[in-house]
């Protein structure tokens, strides 16, 4: 069904987009100011401070207090031969796994609870490539939210080592 529907507006393309209009939600452009936005953005990241990403929900004496980790704990697994390893490696480090490089830039963990999550920024490419697969952060309680996708490999954090 949901393939049809997609069949559908592909080939009817330039017909439906002049039918849609789109309007602005009511009180949006009071939502995000660029300078201050900025500005607490370049605080926290001084301070080590993850945001929550509903801003009101939680002020800013409740935000995650974070710590950088001289090392990071990524387990590997090779779809196609069922290998699951897992990898150390330090900050600024690169490692083979299977036919891909991982490189770690950084990994922080709470400071109240270093067991408890890691966020890693990884770039992983695959061998003779020059453009990588993947560039940014995982976070070892949500692998999901931001997933290598690669048809041989998956790669994902498991905590960072202090």
């Amino acid at each position: 069904m949901i393939r049809a529907l997609c069949l559908m507006a592909c080939l009817a393309g330039p017909a439906l987009a002049q039918e849609i209009e789109v309007t602005p939600l009511p009180g949006a452009e009071d939502l995000f100011s660029p300078e201050a936005d900025q500005e607490t953005l370049e605080r926290d990241w001084e301070k080590g401070v993850l945001i929550p990403l509903n801003r009101d929900a939680a002020p800013e004496e409740a935000r995650e207090q974070v710590a950088r980790g001289s090392a990071a704990v990524l387990r590997t697994l090779d779809k196609l031969t069922g290998d699951v390893r897992d990898v150390t490696l330090a900050v600024s480090e690169t490692a083979t796994v299977g036919r891909m490089q991982v490189a770690l830039g950084e990994c922080r963990y709470p400071v109240q609870n270093p067991a408890g999550n890691a966020y890693a920024y990884l770039t992983i490419r695959e061998d003779g490539d020059q453009e990588p697969d993947f560039t940014g952060w995982m976070i070892a309680q949500a692998p999901a939210l931001n997933a290598l996708d690669h048809p041989r490999y998956d790669v994902w954090v498991m905590r960072c080592n202090t």
